[in-house]
């Protein structure tokens, strides 16, 4: 049986790479960037006056004078003007220095009569004070986003600043989310008492959704071999990738992993050293569609998701690869079975700035109502029962 970590470098590595898509620069947040971002001139593009008040020449300043005739007014998006010696341009924030003028007063420290701006009494100011000099952010021809990282609203305003109306993005991916089985009832339809309200689906979705994967859509087939052959097929005629849950255990209506062969799915692996998920299935179908399927318990299939689903699509988009979080643990947790146990948890932080994990029981793998309360799950490494209070470990969020 395959450890999480293989497990996981398997599935990467079938993962292909999706091809990239042009998007309207106002509608590429979090989509994942394929261009490199290049400066499209300096920023700022010109000496930029950083508070109201009168511009003025410190040479000026410097040889005694104090009080300064108001020549005019320059305003934001204005041409720059030109400074007469012993004068000054009233000046707003954002605009361009003048030519001749070297220093800002702040209009707190000054007083304005009869076209005189006069120094308050004792303000010493400095030369080039108030200024944003040109090209200190950065220069013309700069990169400013590498491709590879998930484009966020601060982001969407450096790709406008470079001039781009457009930017190239890793194509949303078509996603086709499968529940399995015949006692699951979709919300809004009426249920029985031996029935089951299908929530794995719309969960997978939203996940998928939350990372930047929208482009899903959910199915729900009954456990009939039949019917699941004919509608996975279609399913695999129109996405790039089927997320299944449900039917790939041992019991008897688990018919998910020979249908999947019997549909020209190569296996990748079958069952995986952990709890929840253990029964997790993957394959590449023809075409190089990744298929997933997970186990049909709601802990078991949102916890394979994020663990497996989200990371291979990630990769696929180019996404760079996160770095690892940790957390130390808030309390003990006890874990007898040889395999690696991914445990739910409530972030909390204390005042020495620690992200702590606090365990949040679940009675089973199917008590998805107490992951409601929860901010991720920590990964528990193999080969020790007892995690005391305090233990450093890897932290997963939702």
């Amino acid at each position: 049986m395959l450890t999480t970590a293989e497990a996981l470098d398997k599935i990467l590595s079938a993962m292909p790479d999706f091809p990239a898509d042009t998007v309207e620069t106002t509608q590429a947040t979090g989509r994942v960037l394929r261009q490199a971002v290049v400066a499209e001139r300096d920023q700022p593009p010109f000496d930029r006056v950083m508070m109201d008040g009168v511009a003025i020449a410190f040479a000026d300043y410097r040889d005694g004078a104090r009080a300064f005739g108001i020549q005019g007014q320059q305003m934001a998006g204005d041409p720059a003007g030109r400074l007469d010696s012993g004068q000054c341009l009233e000046i707003m924030t954002g605009a361009a220095l003048p030519d001749g003028a070297d220093c800002i007063v702040p209009v707190e420290r000054i007083a304005v009569a009869d076209g005189i701006a006069t120094l308050e009494e004792g303000y010493e100011p400095g030369e080039r004070q108030f200024i944003h000099p040109r090209a200190s952010d950065y220069a013309k021809g700069d990169e400013l986003l590498r491709p590879g990282k998930r484009i966020t609203p601060m982001d969407i305003a450096v790709i406008a600043s470079a001039g781009l109306a457009q930017v190239d993005v890793s194509a949303s991916p078509v996603v086709r989310v499968i529940s399995t089985g015949d006692e699951l009832v979709p919300a809004g339809e009426p249920i029985e008492q031996h029935q089951v309200r299908m929530s794995n689906g719309p969960a997978i979705v939203a996940m998928l959704s939350k990372h930047g994967f929208a482009n899903c859509a959910e199915d729900h087939l009954p456990d009939e071999r039949e019917v699941l052959e004919l509608r996975i097929a279609q399913h695999l005629d129109e996405a790039d990738v089927l997320v299944l849950s449900g039917g790939v255990s041992m019991g008897k209506a688990d018919f998910v992993p020979d249908v999947l062969r019997d549909l020209g799915v190569e296996v990748v692996f079958h069952r995986v050293a952990q709890r929840p998920g253990k029964p997790m299935w993957f394959g590449v179908a023809p075409g190089n569609k990744a298929v997933f399927a997970l186990p049909g318990n709601p802990v078991s299939a949102l916890v394979c998701c994020r663990q497996y689903v989200v990371p291979a699509l990630n990769k696929a988009s180019l996404l760079g690869a996160p770095l690892p979080e940790f957390a130390s643990l808030a309390g003990d947790i006890d874990f007898e079975p040889d395999l690696t146990c991914f445990h739910p948890v409530r972030l909390i932080s204390n005042a020495a700035g620690q992200v702590l994990a606090m365990p949040v029981a679940t009675n089973t793998s199917g008590d998805f109502a107490a992951l409601s309360a929860t901010d991720g799950y920590v990964e528990l490494a193999r080969g020790q029962n007892h995690f005391p209070s305090g233990t450093p470990v890897f932290l997963h969020r939702w």
